[in-house]
């Protein structure tokens, strides 16, 4: 079922929706091939949550303009997350820096910055796997806001999240809520 929020637009009296649907019952089996590719993809970058396997994939009308995992190491970039590499590989592909109509497919919940490179780039829908709870703390420290209240606040009425595609594989990737992870292991994924 989708949790329909509305909010007005500060002097303009309009209502703005946006809509997130974090049960899997609104995936579709199309979506599930999608990720299961993503999952494969992060496992590629390595077997173990230390080597923070994180991978996103942009889709548009069944096509892949890109597929990218987290490079914040190699490239010593804390900007170097999935989402946003795909999204930088993705407009070149497209031939359009504007990706209305595509889906972004990522293995973890965005984070903050992600969620606004994909409402800049005008992504219309996001499909993540494992989300905030599934997962060990510090994929989403105290620097790390709700999803949510970004595309609230950026009023995207357009954009549809969906979580829980092949959330268990998916949460399989990283630590868990309950593991003891070394502190030189925390830093920014």
């Amino acid at each position: 079922m989708a949790a329909r929020n509305k909010r007005s637009k500060t002097g303009a009296g309009a209502l703005w929706r946006f809509t997130h649907r974090s049960i899997a019952a609104m995936i579709t089996p199309t979506d599930r091939q999608w990720m299961q590719r993503a999952i494969a993809l992060a496992r590629s970058k390595g077997s173990t949550p230390a080597d923070t396997p994180i991978a996103a994939i942009i889709v548009i009308d069944g096509r892949i303009l890109a597929e990218q995992v987290n490079q914040t190491e190699e490239h010593k970039d804390a900007t170097a997350h999935a989402e946003i590499m795909a999204i930088r590989a993705a407009g070149p592909v497209h031939g359009d820096m504007d990706l209305r109509g595509a889906t972004l497919y990522s293995t973890l919940q965005p984070c903050g910055m992600c969620t606004m490179a994909s409402i800049w780039a005008k992504v219309g829908r996001i499909v993540y796997g494992a989300g905030r709870d599934d997962v060990h703390r510090m994929y989403f420290e105290d620097r790390h806001l709700d999803t949510m209240d970004f595309v609230r606040d950026a009023w995207r009425d357009d954009l549809v999240l969906e979580g829980g595609c092949e959330a268990e594989l998916c949460a399989s990737l990283y630590y868990r809520p309950q593991d003891d992870v070394p502190i030189e292991e925390q830093g920014n994924i």
